[in-house]
């Protein structure tokens, strides 16, 4: 149920970062693409990104959380992972270069650890 927490967490940056691009499209008057405006494409990006990397990551935490990982790891990985989305979230539309490499660092932390716990289990129960 740990994964359940940071997975609900993460559907409502989803969905906010949804509704930011359907407002721009609305207030730009554009139906497909972004029309050339750079606060559409970097929301578009902003939503985008997060959807690229969140699938991967849910189903690391979801399969070490059934691999019986102990409570505070995958606590720690969620954690991990929706601040560091929140981060890279809030830095695309703002432009905040810092920030979003921050919060990539983060994600990329994340899938590492998740990756490289997943493979010793998976060995270490052959």
């Amino acid at each position: 149920m740990i994964t359940l927490f940071y997975a609900g967490w993460l559907v409502l940056l989803v969905v906010t970062l949804s509704v930011k691009v359907i407002r721009l499209r609305r207030q730009h008057q554009v139906a497909i693409g972004d029309g050339g405006h750079k606060d559409l494409q970097l929301a578009i990006r902003a939503h985008g990104n997060a959807l690229e990397y969140l699938p991967l990551a849910l189903l690391i935490l979801f399969m070490l959380e059934q691999a019986n990982l102990a409570f505070w790891v995958i606590h720690g990985l969620g954690g991990l992972l929706l601040i560091g989305r929140l981060i890279h979230a809030y830095a695309i539309p703002n432009r905040n270069l810092k920030l979003r490499v921050l919060g990539m660092a983060m994600t990329f932390a994340m899938l590492l650890a998740g990756a490289g716990m997943g493979i010793g289990l998976a060995i270490g129960r052959w």
